[in-house]
């Protein structure tokens, strides 16, 4: 059985273009279910050997360990996965997941920001300029330093510590307005290469899950952020050449679009950082994350009479089903607009 999941995984990841963190998932819920059957001292068992049976007693043991139906879902999903592949190989005759219930989960609608917070959180970003992060100042390492402590530094530190906010400042707002403009996943954000990017048309072409293309655009906001990121993406990419004395110089990463301090390809964590950064600055009650300006794309586009078909092609969404979460959010807003503004609501 371990054969067989070495070669499923190797074909999701040459055949299907599946992405490093699925293939990650996958890998850990197999190997998750081998050791289930596999008790400590104990041989792996055949693949013909695993029965319907087995299949729901490990689902039975996921409940019992409490385990979230989300995760369970996924699990199954990837067992399911797994010996479809087996069946198409010639490897079983039939798989022992088809017949096993999915947890049924709760539907879960997405919060999402109004427009005029979305439009409020990004104009306020584009008004910081070089001033502090409200009673913050950040330094050149991207770590936040109350102001105080930035005024006791010397002179030259306390220049080079508010110069530093200023120019990440150019990089995050750009960053920040592309996933709310295009409506990216921040896999697809930190993924995104200069050549990606048709400047004067204001197109990206973005590559999404499975290795799939598609083509987004942008606007003319979000353009503007970005002119003023290309030269600190610049004094980057020389710093790192600088620093590094040629070697791992330029050419490692002067391909991506949005680098870190040290000028490498900024990371999907980084990212999430960023974002929860400047929330709270905006407004501490909110719990903002990359994603979160994914949904207010969505959600914005179909409340202004967007298309869903559209809506579905700009989020590279395979299923039109998934799109339709976006339907029950503006359902919802609008619920809420009645219920502030209706005198008999």
């Amino acid at each position: 059985m371990k054969a067989a999941i070495a070669k499923y995984l190797e074909y999701l990841q040459s055949v299907r273009n599946s992405s490093p963190h699925t293939i990650l998932n996958y890998r850990k819920d197999l190997e998750q279910f081998l050791a289930y059957l596999s008790p400590p001292a104990a041989r792996p068992p055949a693949l013909t050997g695993v029965t319907h049976s087995l299949v729901r007693e490990f689902v039975a043991h996921l409940h019992d360990h409490r385990l979230a139906k989300s995760s369970i879902a996924r699990k199954l999903a990837a067992l399911r996965s797994f010996f479809k592949y087996c069946v198409r190989e010639g490897r079983l005759k039939e798989s022992p997941a088809r017949l096993v219930p999915t947890p049924k989960l709760p539907k879960r609608i997405p919060s999402v920001l109004s427009a005029e917070e979305m439009n409020g959180f990004l104009n306020l970003l584009g008004g910081m300029g070089q001033a502090a992060l409200g009673s913050r100042a950040i330094s050149k390492k991207n770590v936040l330093l109350p102001v105080a402590a930035a005024t006791n530094l010397p002179d030259e530190q306390n220049r080079s510590a508010r110069a530093g906010e200023g120019l990440l400042l150019r990089r995050d707002r750009a960053l920040l307005e592309l996933l709310y403009a295009a409506g990216l996943r921040v896999s697809e954000l930190t993924g995104l290469n200069v050549a990606d990017m048709e400047q004067k048309e204001r197109i990206l072409r973005v590559r999404g899950k499975g290795n799939k293309e598609r083509i987004v655009p942008y606007g003319r906001k979000a353009q503007e952020a970005l002119e003023k990121y290309w030269p600190l993406r610049d004094q980057l990419l020389e710093q790192k050449y600088r620093t590094s004395g040629g070697k791992d110089g330029k050419e490692a990463h002067m391909e991506a679009v949005f680098l870190n301090y040290s000028g490498r390809r900024l990371t999907q964590r980084s990212v999430g950082r960023i974002v929860k950064k400047y929330a709270r600055v905006a407004n501490v009650n909110w719990d903002l994350h990359p994603h979160s300006l994914r949904h207010a794309f969505a959600t914005h586009l179909l409340a202004d009479g967007a298309d869903l078909r559209a809506i579905q092609e700009l989020l590279g969404h395979q299923s039109l089903s998934t799109t339709q979460k976006y339907t029950h959010a503006s359902i919802r807003q609008l619920m809420e607009i009645y219920d502030k503004s209706h005198p008999h609501a």
